[in-house]
């Protein structure tokens, strides 16, 4: 893969884990060059075969997106009326490329999100975020809009519909216990343990095989698109060829050998998870 090397943007991949860290003082608004380095990072993130994890992170103290650029959105074309287009727009496009890349994507949220920074996490497969400075607001409704880059179709899945309603419709701040408990975030967390913990689990994902990884990923995003009898038939398809892939064996090997199936390995499994792939 050619360097990454964007606008706003600094990446770093170690490990199978690739760091996005977004950098456009003082906001980290989304202005149309920090949507293009998203957008183009998004996609070349997908493909690239040293990458099993990524995780998006803020260098800008209190906002980790703010939300996209109104100056910007005020000067959409206007001429004619709306349709509906038959194809996603670009910002959807890219909020897609994290949902759906075979990684497993992770937004470590400190401070300010809104609007469609908080589309972008809602995308990604998990949202982390710190107790002291985590702030969630979904702006657009008082601006005469509404959330355009998938707000009012992520935020009900994530949270319901009667707590969306409230947040998308109220333009209310939600903190990171409320966030945690309604569903947003994973965990909300103290901020000197929020960087640390997410890198952990990064890491420890990106350890595992790499086949798993992307086919249960797939398999989780079916469960979202297929009834459950359809998912469960997919499910076992995928199950079938994992078992095919050549990794499988030798994990399971690995797993027996350090004491899978035995009280003692048993009653430490996560750890046993943990150390098998070391």
């Amino acid at each position: 893969m050619s360097a990454y090397d964007y606008e706003y943007l600094s990446v770093a991949i170690d490990d199978g884990v690739a760091t996005v860290v977004i950098d456009h003082p003082p906001l980290n608004l989304i202005t149309l060059g920090l949507f293009r380095s998203l957008a183009k990072c998004s996609a070349q993130l997908s493909v690239d075969d040293d990458v099993r994890v990524v995780v998006l992170r803020s260098a800008v103290p209190g906002f980790f997106i703010a939300h996209f650029d109104v100056t910007a959105i005020s000067g959409f074309p206007t001429d004619g009326p709306a349709v509906e287009e038959p194809e996603l727009g670009g910002f959807d496009r890219m909020c897609e490329a994290f949902r759906t890349m075979p990684k497993i994507t992770i937004a470590e949220v400190r401070g300010r999100v809104g609007g469609g920074g908080a589309e972008i996490a809602a995308a990604c497969d998990m949202r982390f975020g710190d107790v002291e400075t985590f702030c969630w607001n979904q702006m657009e409704v008082p601006l005469g809009i509404l959330p355009g880059g998938g707000g009012t179709q992520r935020i009900p899945r994530l949270i319901g519909m009667g707590r969306a309603m409230e947040v998308v419709l109220g333009a209310i701040d939600i903190d990171a216990a409320t966030a945690e408990r309604w569903g947003f975030l994973n965990r909300a967390m103290p901020g000197t343990e929020l960087s640390s913990s997410v890198m952990a689990l990064a890491r420890r994902i990106a350890s595992f095989p790499p086949a798993a990884l992307r086919t249960t990923k797939e398999a989780l995003l079916a469960a979202g698109e297929r009834s459950l009898i359809d998912g469960l038939r997919y499910e076992t398809f995928l199950f079938q060829t994992l078992l095919r892939d050549p990794d499988a064996g030798p994990a399971m090997q690995a797993f027996l050998d350090a004491g899978g199936q035995t009280v003692d390995g048993e009653s430490r499994v996560g750890d046993l998870m943990g150390e098998i792939h070391r």
